[in-house]
């Protein structure tokens, strides 16, 4: 059977040119335009690239009309009801989920792996006291790289694999490290006897002037975070750390990439958008006047939180937040916070009013882990630091992936030119 294709007929000229089309196992055909130019003399144009296949990939798939999100096939839902963090990181990286055997060596292999040189500890002391923690963490992954030498080969799959399993486990530490110094308290050194998410919790809001209880409802918390934000397909910053890494970049580096991108607000900053939203709101009887505003095309006023670029229908992840942002609540028996009473109304409100149903303006995974952040005693500067420790193994996938990749080449996007065409230069002395 011949292959499927596409006839672009170019009006002024009459030439008809066929481009091949591509099958996934699932999702939208593509079409295969990488001859285009030779071919016929024309770019494309994609702002955004929202219409673009950048890469084959067989990590993660999104249908937004359905609200599906699949982490090498397993919906994820089932991964975080069922999964820690590291089985999904280790599905990640893997292509399957790991046996008890194979999830214990890669448990022990993070576990030990998550202490830091030493000397970072100086390095990150050349930080501002007031630093914010998204450019520290920034710096110090970036700065990995003059620290570990035998891990930025990106030819060897040993050190590939090595440099992978440093970034997920240094990480966390490096993200408390990161909060502890902008509150002024000693480092905590990670302990090999917690869990990840339990380490984390430990090494944020420990302190070695008395003994530290993680609360297994926020470890459990803190893990349905990490896996609900492990890998999103092609967003902002997994194109980054693609694009970085496609230059034969160190794994660090690349990362590093990754995290300035999430820090944008539009991207990893939402969360945080939604508390500056509820402080905006400020109580619960200001609720009709900014939800009047949201529904008034010529209002600037958006509700941060509600609907999702991608989900059109509904965020399959903030199904899971909902739950465990209840549990946790329920768990601290915080009953009078104002910012939580606005954001419990309003949800109620979303879930109930007509506007929000027909627009299908649902409370999304940003909007809930917002919340359980603060309950949990996060500052909001925090906020997108969790977002990278968690999206950490995703971007290594993608990477790990794309080196891996035959027929990668360097990112080169190419541009529709409305600038000046070429002009006749002009000396100092006479221009007037």
């Amino acid at each position: 059977m011949s292959q499927k294709t596409v006839t672009l007929t170019d009006n002024s000229t009459g030439k008809s040119f066929e481009f091949p089309v591509l099958e996934g196992t699932t999702g939208p055909e593509v079409i295969d335009i990488r001859k285009l130019y030779a071919e016929t003399g024309y770019f494309t144009y994609d702002p955004g690239f929202t219409s673009t296949g950048s890469c084959e990939s067989k990590i993660t798939y999104i249908d937004g009309d359905e609200g599906i999100l699949l982490h090498r096939g397993y919906a994820i839902e089932d991964l975080a009801e069922n999964c820690n963090f590291l089985e999904v990181c280790y599905l990640l990286l893997h292509g399957e989920l790991p046996s008890p055997e194979q999830l214990s060596t890669f448990d022990k292999t993070i576990t030990y792996h998550t202490m830091v040189h030493e000397q970072i500890n100086y390095f990150l002391r050349g930080f501002r006291r007031d630093a914010h923690p998204m450019a520290i963490l920034c710096g110090v992954t970036g700065a990995l790289s003059s620290f570990y030498h035998d891990s930025t080969d990106i030819e060897d799959p040993h050190q590939r694999m090595i440099a992978s399993h440093r970034l997920i486990a240094k990480l966390p530490t490096m993200a408390a490290m990161a909060y502890k110094y902008s509150v002024g308290q000693p480092f905590m050194y990670p302990r090999n006897d917690l869990s990840y998410a339990e380490n984390f919790l430990y090494m944020t809001f420990g302190v070695p002037c008395e003994p530290f209880k993680v609360n297994p409802i926020l470890s459990r918390a803190m893990d349905r975070i990490f896996i609900l934000h492990a890998d999103h397909e092609q967003n902002a910053s997994t194109s980054t750390v693609r694009l970085a890494g496609s230059s034969g970049a160190n794994p660090f580096a690349c990362i590093a990439a990754g995290i300035a991108s999430l820090w944008g607000p539009a991207h990893g900053g939402a969360n945080e958008a939604v508390l500056k939203m509820l402080q905006e709101i400020g109580s619960k009887d200001r609720i009709p006047e900014f939800i009047k505003r949201a529904k008034d095309k010529n209002d600037s006023f958006r509700l941060m939180g509600f609907g999702h670029r991608v989900y059109k229908n509904f965020d399959p992840r903030a199904q899971v937040m909902r739950k465990t942002c209840h549990e946790v609540l329920g768990e601290l028996g915080i009953t009078n916070d104002p910012l939580l009473d606005i954001a419990m109304e309003l949800e109620r409100i979303a879930l109930e009013d007509d506007y929000f149903i027909e627009k299908k303006l649902y409370p999304n995974v940003d909007f809930y882990s917002g919340i359980i952040l603060k309950a949990m005693g996060f500052p909001t500067s925090m906020f997108t630091v969790l977002f990278a420790v968690a999206r950490t193994v995703g971007w290594i996938a993608q990477w790990k992936e794309m080196i891996e990749d035959p027929g990668q080449k360097i990112g080169r996007p190419r541009q529709l030119y409305t600038g000046a065409t070429q002009r006749k230069f002009v000396p100092q002395n006479e221009r007037g």
